[in-house]
Protein backbone atom coordinates (compact mmCIF):
# COMPACT_ATOMS: atom_id res chain seq x y z
CA UNK A 1 0.00 0.00 0.00
CA UNK A 2 1.52 3.44 -0.84
CA UNK A 3 2.81 5.46 1.94
CA UNK A 4 2.30 9.31 1.43
CA UNK A 5 4.10 11.59 3.95
CA UNK A 6 2.37 14.87 4.55
CA UNK A 7 4.87 17.44 5.91
CA UNK A 8 3.55 20.60 7.30
CA UNK A 9 -0.50 20.71 9.45
CA UNK A 10 -1.46 24.24 8.15
CA UNK A 11 -3.31 25.13 4.99
CA UNK A 12 -2.13 23.31 2.39
CA UNK A 13 -1.14 20.30 4.82
CA UNK A 14 -4.73 19.99 6.50
CA UNK A 15 -6.44 20.33 3.03
CA UNK A 16 -4.20 17.51 1.87
CA UNK A 17 -4.94 14.94 4.30
CA UNK A 18 -8.72 15.96 4.62
CA UNK A 19 -9.62 15.71 0.96
CA UNK A 20 -7.28 12.40 0.71
CA UNK A 21 -8.94 10.89 3.27
CA UNK A 22 -12.68 11.89 1.04
CA UNK A 23 -10.96 10.18 -2.45
CA UNK A 24 -9.05 7.77 -1.66
CA UNK A 25 -10.79 4.02 -0.62
CA UNK A 26 -10.50 2.05 1.49
CA UNK A 27 -6.93 0.73 2.25
CA UNK A 28 -5.48 2.24 -1.02
CA UNK A 29 -3.00 4.09 0.97
CA UNK A 30 -1.74 5.28 4.01
CA UNK A 31 -1.50 8.83 5.04
CA UNK A 32 1.04 10.21 7.92
CA UNK A 33 1.32 13.96 8.07
CA UNK A 34 3.78 15.48 10.48
CA UNK A 35 3.60 18.45 12.50
CA UNK A 36 4.81 20.48 15.61
CA UNK A 37 1.68 21.74 16.06
CA UNK A 38 -2.03 19.86 16.80
CA UNK A 39 -3.85 22.03 14.67
CA UNK A 40 -4.29 23.92 11.52
CA UNK A 41 -4.43 28.08 11.97
CA UNK A 42 -6.97 30.43 9.93
CA UNK A 43 -4.27 33.12 9.29
CA UNK A 44 -7.04 35.46 7.88
CA UNK A 45 -8.67 35.88 11.50
CA UNK A 46 -5.65 36.58 13.15
CA UNK A 47 -5.78 40.25 13.35
CA UNK A 48 -9.58 39.65 14.84
CA UNK A 49 -7.95 37.69 17.33
CA UNK A 50 -5.62 40.53 18.48
CA UNK A 51 -8.34 42.76 18.60
CA UNK A 52 -10.43 40.42 20.94
CA UNK A 53 -13.62 39.99 18.11
CA UNK A 54 -12.62 36.04 18.05
CA UNK A 55 -11.96 33.79 20.86
CA UNK A 56 -8.59 32.60 19.78
CA UNK A 57 -9.43 28.38 19.91
CA UNK A 58 -12.13 29.14 17.79
CA UNK A 59 -9.58 29.90 14.64
CA UNK A 60 -7.59 27.08 14.83
CA UNK A 61 -8.67 23.67 14.02
CA UNK A 62 -7.44 20.27 15.83
CA UNK A 63 -5.52 17.97 13.20
CA UNK A 64 -7.07 14.44 15.09
CA UNK A 65 -10.44 15.67 15.94
CA UNK A 66 -11.04 16.34 11.98
CA UNK A 67 -8.75 13.70 10.47
CA UNK A 68 -10.05 10.83 11.36
CA UNK A 69 -8.36 8.11 9.26
CA UNK A 70 -4.88 9.77 9.05
CA UNK A 71 -1.96 9.30 11.39
CA UNK A 72 -0.70 12.52 12.97
CA UNK A 73 2.75 12.87 14.35
CA UNK A 74 3.02 15.79 16.74
CA UNK A 75 7.40 16.66 14.97
CA UNK A 76 9.00 18.32 13.02
CA UNK A 77 10.76 17.10 9.41
CA UNK A 78 14.35 17.97 10.05
CA UNK A 79 15.38 16.73 6.98
CA UNK A 80 13.84 14.84 3.52
CA UNK A 81 16.79 12.40 1.75
CA UNK A 82 13.88 12.08 -1.51
CA UNK A 83 16.81 10.11 -3.15
CA UNK A 84 15.91 7.04 -0.92
CA UNK A 85 12.48 8.27 0.34
CA UNK A 86 13.77 8.88 3.88
CA UNK A 87 12.48 12.11 5.77
CA UNK A 88 13.90 12.74 9.23
CA UNK A 89 11.73 13.32 12.16
CA UNK A 90 12.46 15.05 14.98
CA UNK A 91 10.21 14.79 17.96
CA UNK A 92 10.17 17.35 21.00
CA UNK A 93 10.82 14.43 23.59
CA UNK A 94 13.25 11.48 22.38
CA UNK A 95 15.37 10.46 19.60
CA UNK A 96 14.94 11.39 15.71
CA UNK A 97 14.11 8.56 13.58
CA UNK A 98 13.60 7.67 9.77
CA UNK A 99 10.42 7.67 8.33
CA UNK A 100 10.12 6.05 5.16
CA UNK A 101 7.61 6.98 2.19
CA UNK A 102 6.65 6.55 -1.29
CA UNK A 103 5.05 10.02 -1.79
CA UNK A 104 5.74 12.86 0.38
CA UNK A 105 3.77 16.40 0.18
CA UNK A 106 6.05 19.25 1.24
CA UNK A 107 3.27 21.86 2.60
CA UNK A 108 5.68 23.39 5.61
CA UNK A 109 4.57 26.87 5.00
CA UNK A 110 6.30 30.15 5.73
CA UNK A 111 7.57 31.83 8.69
CA UNK A 112 7.95 35.80 9.35
CA UNK A 113 10.92 37.56 7.05
CA UNK A 114 13.10 40.10 8.69
CA UNK A 115 15.85 41.78 8.27
CA UNK A 116 19.16 42.51 10.36
CA UNK A 117 17.83 45.50 12.35
CA UNK A 118 18.98 46.52 15.14
CA UNK A 119 16.57 45.60 17.96
CA UNK A 120 13.48 44.00 15.86
CA UNK A 121 14.75 40.18 16.55
CA UNK A 122 14.60 41.34 20.66
CA UNK A 123 11.43 43.79 20.79
CA UNK A 124 9.63 43.41 17.94
CA UNK A 125 6.38 40.59 17.51
CA UNK A 126 5.13 39.00 14.10
CA UNK A 127 1.64 37.92 12.92
CA UNK A 128 1.82 34.39 11.92
CA UNK A 129 0.40 32.26 14.77
CA UNK A 130 -2.52 31.90 16.68
CA UNK A 131 0.18 33.11 19.96
CA UNK A 132 1.43 35.91 18.85
CA UNK A 133 -1.91 37.34 17.65
CA UNK A 134 -3.11 36.81 21.44
CA UNK A 135 0.16 38.10 22.90
CA UNK A 136 -0.30 41.07 20.77
CA UNK A 137 -4.13 41.65 22.22
CA UNK A 138 -3.09 41.29 25.93
CA UNK A 139 -0.25 43.62 25.65
CA UNK A 140 -2.30 46.20 24.36
CA UNK A 141 -4.59 45.39 27.14
CA UNK A 142 -2.20 45.26 29.91
CA UNK A 143 -0.42 48.81 28.57
CA UNK A 144 -3.82 50.33 29.13
CA UNK A 145 -4.17 49.15 32.49
CA UNK A 146 -0.47 49.77 33.40
CA UNK A 147 -1.00 53.45 31.60
CA UNK A 148 -4.05 54.35 33.79
CA UNK A 149 -1.79 54.84 36.51
CA UNK A 150 0.74 57.03 35.33
CA UNK A 151 0.53 61.12 34.87
CA UNK A 152 1.23 62.66 31.53
CA UNK A 153 4.72 61.86 30.46
CA UNK A 154 6.91 60.21 28.31
CA UNK A 155 6.51 56.52 29.73
CA UNK A 156 2.41 56.81 29.28
CA UNK A 157 3.18 57.88 25.86
CA UNK A 158 5.16 54.72 24.97
CA UNK A 159 2.81 52.38 26.53
CA UNK A 160 0.18 53.62 24.63
CA UNK A 161 1.85 53.76 21.39
CA UNK A 162 1.44 50.95 18.39
CA UNK A 163 3.82 50.77 15.72
CA UNK A 164 3.20 48.10 13.08
CA UNK A 165 5.65 47.41 10.08
CA UNK A 166 4.31 46.80 6.85
CA UNK A 167 1.70 48.16 4.80
CA UNK A 168 0.21 44.76 3.03
CA UNK A 169 -2.79 43.01 3.62
CA UNK A 170 -1.99 41.57 7.19
CA UNK A 171 -0.42 45.14 7.90
CA UNK A 172 -3.57 47.27 7.42
CA UNK A 173 -5.96 44.52 8.88
CA UNK A 174 -4.12 44.26 12.27
CA UNK A 175 -2.98 47.96 12.49
CA UNK A 176 -6.89 48.94 11.42
CA UNK A 177 -8.02 46.51 14.12
CA UNK A 178 -6.08 47.22 16.71
CA UNK A 179 -6.60 51.40 16.37
CA UNK A 180 -10.35 50.17 16.11
CA UNK A 181 -9.32 47.82 20.43
CA UNK A 182 -8.16 50.98 21.31
CA UNK A 183 -11.05 53.48 20.15
CA UNK A 184 -13.20 51.23 22.44
CA UNK A 185 -10.92 50.62 25.63
CA UNK A 186 -10.92 54.85 26.11
CA UNK A 187 -14.40 54.75 27.50
CA UNK A 188 -13.48 52.11 30.36
CA UNK A 189 -10.48 54.08 31.18
CA UNK A 190 -11.29 57.39 32.29
CA UNK A 191 -8.04 58.98 32.57
CA UNK A 192 -7.05 57.98 28.91
CA UNK A 193 -8.39 60.11 26.21
CA UNK A 194 -8.60 59.36 22.36
CA UNK A 195 -6.07 61.78 21.77
CA UNK A 196 -3.60 59.97 24.03
CA UNK A 197 -3.28 57.40 21.92
CA UNK A 198 -1.09 57.04 18.77
CA UNK A 199 -0.75 54.56 16.21
CA UNK A 200 1.63 54.27 13.70
CA UNK A 201 2.39 52.01 10.19
CA UNK A 202 5.62 52.13 8.23
CA UNK A 203 5.60 51.11 4.97
CA UNK A 204 9.01 51.54 2.52
CA UNK A 205 7.08 51.54 -0.18
CA UNK A 206 4.92 54.24 -2.27
CA UNK A 207 1.82 52.74 -1.46
CA UNK A 208 -0.16 50.25 0.80
CA UNK A 209 -2.09 47.46 -0.05
CA UNK A 210 -0.94 46.74 -3.78
CA UNK A 211 -3.26 43.83 -4.01
CA UNK A 212 -5.81 46.12 -4.64
CA UNK A 213 -6.88 49.60 -7.23
CA UNK A 214 -4.33 52.55 -5.91
CA UNK A 215 -7.76 54.63 -6.09
CA UNK A 216 -8.71 51.65 -2.83
CA UNK A 217 -5.63 51.89 -1.37
CA UNK A 218 -5.89 56.17 -0.98
CA UNK A 219 -9.42 55.50 0.41
CA UNK A 220 -7.55 53.06 2.81
CA UNK A 221 -5.53 55.25 3.83
CA UNK A 222 -8.10 58.59 4.39
CA UNK A 223 -9.98 56.37 6.45
CA UNK A 224 -7.17 55.13 8.69
CA UNK A 225 -6.29 58.72 8.94
CA UNK A 226 -9.79 59.95 10.32
CA UNK A 227 -9.35 57.29 13.08
CA UNK A 228 -7.03 58.89 14.29
CA UNK A 229 -4.22 56.43 12.59
CA UNK A 230 -0.91 57.78 11.34
CA UNK A 231 0.56 55.89 8.23
CA UNK A 232 4.53 56.81 6.86
CA UNK A 233 4.68 55.90 3.55
CA UNK A 234 7.96 56.04 1.90
CA UNK A 235 9.82 55.21 5.19
CA UNK A 236 12.30 52.58 6.23
CA UNK A 237 12.63 51.17 10.10
CA UNK A 238 16.48 51.69 10.42
CA UNK A 239 16.30 50.22 14.57
CA UNK A 240 14.01 49.28 16.99
CA UNK A 241 16.43 48.94 20.28
CA UNK A 242 14.67 49.62 23.24
CA UNK A 243 11.44 50.37 21.83
CA UNK A 244 12.40 53.05 20.27
CA UNK A 245 11.86 53.01 16.66
CA UNK A 246 14.24 55.32 14.74
CA UNK A 247 12.65 55.77 10.78
CA UNK A 248 14.46 56.85 7.80
CA UNK A 249 13.02 60.42 8.32
CA UNK A 250 14.78 61.19 11.29
CA UNK A 251 11.47 60.46 13.77
CA UNK A 252 11.85 58.59 16.54
CA UNK A 253 8.80 56.25 18.33
CA UNK A 254 8.96 55.22 21.30
CA UNK A 255 6.91 52.06 21.60
CA UNK A 256 5.90 49.03 23.84
CA UNK A 257 4.17 47.14 21.28
CA UNK A 258 5.82 46.93 17.09
CA UNK A 259 4.27 44.59 15.46
CA UNK A 260 6.00 43.27 11.67
CA UNK A 261 4.08 41.91 9.24
CA UNK A 262 6.60 43.16 6.51
CA UNK A 263 6.86 39.86 4.49
CA UNK A 264 6.86 36.25 4.63
CA UNK A 265 9.68 33.78 3.54
CA UNK A 266 9.32 29.69 3.01
CA UNK A 267 9.90 27.28 5.78
CA UNK A 268 13.97 26.96 6.45
CA UNK A 269 13.80 23.99 8.24
CA UNK A 270 12.83 21.93 6.11
CA UNK A 271 13.58 23.41 2.77
CA UNK A 272 17.22 23.74 3.54
CA UNK A 273 17.24 20.35 5.31
CA UNK A 274 16.43 18.48 2.38
CA UNK A 275 17.35 17.63 -1.52
CA UNK A 276 14.31 18.73 -3.31
CA UNK A 277 15.34 21.41 -6.11
CA UNK A 278 15.04 24.98 -5.04
CA UNK A 279 14.30 28.64 -6.92
CA UNK A 280 16.16 31.41 -6.24
CA UNK A 281 13.45 32.45 -3.32
CA UNK A 282 14.06 29.99 -1.40
CA UNK A 283 10.67 27.98 -2.50
CA UNK A 284 10.80 24.51 -3.99
CA UNK A 285 10.19 24.50 -7.50
CA UNK A 286 6.89 23.09 -8.34
CA UNK A 287 5.21 22.21 -11.42
CA UNK A 288 1.94 23.88 -12.75
CA UNK A 289 -0.02 19.97 -11.26
CA UNK A 290 1.80 20.40 -8.24
CA UNK A 291 4.20 18.04 -8.60
CA UNK A 292 7.52 18.87 -7.59
CA UNK A 293 10.11 19.72 -11.05
CA UNK A 294 9.78 21.66 -13.57
CA UNK A 295 8.23 21.71 -16.75
CA UNK A 296 10.68 19.37 -18.63
CA UNK A 297 11.05 17.44 -15.74
CA UNK A 298 9.40 16.19 -12.59
CA UNK A 299 10.82 14.60 -9.29
CA UNK A 300 8.92 11.36 -8.96
CA UNK A 301 7.15 11.07 -5.62
CA UNK A 302 7.98 14.66 -4.32
CA UNK A 303 5.09 17.57 -4.39
CA UNK A 304 4.42 20.94 -2.55
CA UNK A 305 1.72 23.66 -2.20
CA UNK A 306 0.93 26.27 -0.26
CA UNK A 307 3.58 29.10 0.83
CA UNK A 308 6.72 26.88 0.64
CA UNK A 309 6.09 26.09 -2.75
CA UNK A 310 6.88 28.19 -6.30
CA UNK A 311 3.56 27.30 -8.19
CA UNK A 312 3.60 29.18 -11.87
CA UNK A 313 0.69 31.09 -12.37
CA UNK A 314 -0.88 30.03 -15.46
CA UNK A 315 -3.48 33.10 -14.51
CA UNK A 316 -0.80 35.31 -15.45
CA UNK A 317 -1.48 37.32 -12.19
CA UNK A 318 1.01 36.38 -10.21
CA UNK A 319 4.21 37.93 -9.42
CA UNK A 320 7.41 37.31 -11.43
CA UNK A 321 5.03 34.70 -12.79
CA UNK A 322 4.42 31.98 -9.51
CA UNK A 323 1.50 32.30 -7.56
CA UNK A 324 1.28 34.92 -4.25
CA UNK A 325 1.62 33.22 -0.92
CA UNK A 326 -1.49 33.02 0.70
CA UNK A 327 -4.44 31.34 2.09
CA UNK A 328 -6.72 31.64 -1.23
CA UNK A 329 -3.88 30.13 -3.42
CA UNK A 330 -2.90 27.39 -0.33
CA UNK A 331 -6.72 25.55 0.01
CA UNK A 332 -7.66 25.73 -3.58
CA UNK A 333 -3.75 24.18 -4.48
CA UNK A 334 -3.97 21.26 -1.63
CA UNK A 335 -7.99 20.55 -3.21
CA UNK A 336 -6.29 20.10 -6.44
CA UNK A 337 -2.83 18.08 -4.76
CA UNK A 338 -5.04 15.52 -3.51
CA UNK A 339 -6.85 14.77 -6.91
CA UNK A 340 -3.69 14.25 -8.70
CA UNK A 341 -2.16 12.49 -6.09
CA UNK A 342 -5.20 9.89 -5.64
CA UNK A 343 -5.29 10.05 -9.93
CA UNK A 344 -1.64 9.43 -9.67
CA UNK A 345 -1.78 6.32 -7.47
CA UNK A 346 -4.30 5.15 -9.60
CA UNK A 347 -2.32 5.74 -13.33
CA UNK A 348 -4.45 8.59 -14.17
CA UNK A 349 -2.86 11.83 -15.37
CA UNK A 350 -3.19 14.87 -13.26
CA UNK A 351 -4.29 18.00 -14.00
CA UNK A 352 -2.39 21.63 -13.63
CA UNK A 353 -3.46 24.16 -11.19
CA UNK A 354 -5.23 27.51 -12.76
CA UNK A 355 -6.92 29.65 -10.29
CA UNK A 356 -8.22 33.80 -11.68
CA UNK A 357 -7.98 35.66 -8.37
CA UNK A 358 -11.71 37.09 -8.13
CA UNK A 359 -10.80 39.64 -5.94
CA UNK A 360 -9.37 40.80 -2.36
CA UNK A 361 -11.37 41.35 0.14
CA UNK A 362 -9.86 43.14 3.88
CA UNK A 363 -11.35 44.14 7.55
CA UNK A 364 -10.70 47.38 8.50
CA UNK A 365 -11.94 47.05 12.22
CA UNK A 366 -15.50 46.94 13.49
CA UNK A 367 -17.87 47.73 10.43
CA UNK A 368 -15.29 49.09 7.93
CA UNK A 369 -13.63 47.07 5.26
CA UNK A 370 -13.06 47.54 1.38
CA UNK A 371 -13.62 44.88 -1.36
CA UNK A 372 -12.11 44.78 -4.80
CA UNK A 373 -12.75 42.89 -8.19
CA UNK A 374 -11.25 43.99 -10.68
CA UNK A 375 -12.02 47.64 -11.40
CA UNK A 376 -15.03 47.54 -8.74
CA UNK A 377 -14.46 48.34 -5.21
CA UNK A 378 -17.18 48.39 -2.26
CA UNK A 379 -15.53 50.15 0.55
CA UNK A 380 -16.93 50.63 3.87
CA UNK A 381 -19.61 48.92 5.84
CA UNK A 382 -21.02 46.51 3.08
CA UNK A 383 -17.21 45.24 2.51
CA UNK A 384 -17.22 44.61 6.20
CA UNK A 385 -19.92 42.25 5.64
CA UNK A 386 -18.58 41.11 2.56
CA UNK A 387 -15.00 40.27 4.80
CA UNK A 388 -17.08 38.10 7.38
CA UNK A 389 -19.49 36.17 4.73
CA UNK A 390 -16.00 35.03 2.42
CA UNK A 391 -13.93 34.07 5.81
CA UNK A 392 -16.97 32.73 7.85
CA UNK A 393 -18.02 30.23 5.06
CA UNK A 394 -14.05 29.88 4.10
CA UNK A 395 -13.64 28.56 7.56
CA UNK A 396 -13.02 25.09 7.37
CA UNK A 397 -15.84 22.61 9.10
CA UNK A 398 -19.18 23.38 9.94
CA UNK A 399 -18.02 22.58 13.84
CA UNK A 400 -15.25 25.73 13.02
CA UNK A 401 -17.83 28.03 11.59
CA UNK A 402 -20.07 28.08 13.82
CA UNK A 403 -17.71 28.85 16.79
CA UNK A 404 -16.62 31.64 14.38
CA UNK A 405 -20.07 33.43 13.79
CA UNK A 406 -21.02 32.61 17.55
CA UNK A 407 -18.37 35.06 18.68
CA UNK A 408 -19.37 37.57 16.47
CA UNK A 409 -23.07 37.16 17.16
CA UNK A 410 -22.55 37.28 21.12
CA UNK A 411 -19.95 40.29 20.05
CA UNK A 412 -22.69 42.20 18.47
CA UNK A 413 -25.24 42.28 21.60
CA UNK A 414 -22.65 42.23 24.47
CA UNK A 415 -19.28 43.96 23.24
CA UNK A 416 -16.20 42.46 22.87
CA UNK A 417 -14.49 40.82 26.44
CA UNK A 418 -11.91 43.00 26.70
CA UNK A 419 -9.90 41.07 29.57
CA UNK A 420 -5.72 40.51 29.25
CA UNK A 421 -4.90 37.15 30.17
CA UNK A 422 -0.82 38.15 29.83
CA UNK A 423 -0.40 36.54 32.95
CA UNK A 424 -1.08 33.10 31.39
CA UNK A 425 2.02 33.44 29.48
CA UNK A 426 3.71 32.67 33.11
CA UNK A 427 0.99 30.52 34.65
CA UNK A 428 3.03 29.41 38.16
CA UNK A 429 3.59 33.22 38.88
CA UNK A 430 1.31 32.91 41.69
CA UNK A 431 1.56 29.51 42.98
CA UNK A 432 5.38 30.07 43.06
CA UNK A 433 5.33 33.14 45.37
CA UNK A 434 2.81 31.83 48.01
CA UNK A 435 3.96 27.75 47.78
CA UNK A 436 5.70 26.67 50.66
CA UNK A 437 9.24 24.63 50.39
CA UNK A 438 11.20 22.98 52.46
CA UNK A 439 12.91 24.91 55.57
CA UNK A 440 16.71 25.18 55.71
CA UNK A 441 18.60 22.29 57.69
CA UNK A 442 19.31 23.48 61.31
CA UNK A 443 22.71 24.48 62.10
CA UNK A 444 24.45 21.46 64.55
CA UNK A 445 24.19 22.56 68.19
CA UNK A 446 27.83 22.25 70.31
CA UNK A 447 27.63 19.65 73.11
CA UNK A 448 26.96 20.77 76.40
CA UNK A 449 29.75 20.87 78.66
CA UNK A 450 30.31 19.54 81.75
CA UNK A 451 31.85 22.05 84.47
CA UNK A 452 33.54 18.82 86.80
CA UNK A 453 35.47 17.38 83.43
CA UNK A 454 36.69 21.12 82.29
CA UNK A 455 38.26 21.43 86.12
CA UNK A 456 39.76 17.91 85.65
CA UNK A 457 41.50 18.23 82.02
CA UNK A 458 42.79 22.07 83.44
CA UNK A 459 44.28 20.31 86.50
CA UNK A 460 45.83 17.37 84.06
CA UNK A 461 46.87 20.31 81.56
CA UNK A 462 49.09 21.69 84.77
CA UNK A 463 50.42 18.77 85.70
CA UNK A 464 51.94 17.34 82.16
CA UNK A 465 54.47 20.14 81.45
CA UNK A 466 56.68 19.24 84.89
CA UNK A 467 56.04 15.40 83.87
CA UNK A 468 57.91 16.11 80.64
CA UNK A 469 60.57 18.16 82.14
CA UNK A 470 61.26 14.85 84.43
CA UNK A 471 61.67 12.51 81.44
CA UNK A 472 63.89 15.21 79.73
CA UNK A 473 66.19 15.32 82.69
CA UNK A 474 66.06 11.57 83.15
CA UNK A 475 67.51 10.97 79.85
CA UNK A 476 70.45 13.33 80.05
Amino acid sequence: MPRILVVGGGYAGFYTAWKLEKHLRKGEAEVTMVDPLPYMTYQPFLPEVAAGEIEARHVVVSHRRHLKRTRIIAAKVTGIDHAHKVATITPADGEPWQQEYDHIVVTAGAVSRTFPIPGIADNAIGLKTIEEAVAIRDRLLTNFDRAANLPAGPERDRLLTVVVVGGGFAGIEVFAELRALASSLVKDYPTISFEDTHFHLIEAMGRIMPEVSLKTSEWVLKNLAQRGANVHLDTQLQSAVDGNVELSTGETIPTDLIVWTAGVMANPTVVRGGDLPVEERGRIRTRADLRVGTAEEVVEGAWAAGDVSAVPDLSGGGVGGYCVPNAQHAVRQAKLLAKNLVAVIRGEVPREYLHKNLGAVAGLGLYHGVFQSGDFALKGFFAWVAHRGYHGLAMPSWERKWRVIGDWWHNFWLGRDNVSLQAVQNPRYVFEEFAARPRPAAPETAPAIDPKSVAKDEGAAAVAPAEKDNKVGAKS
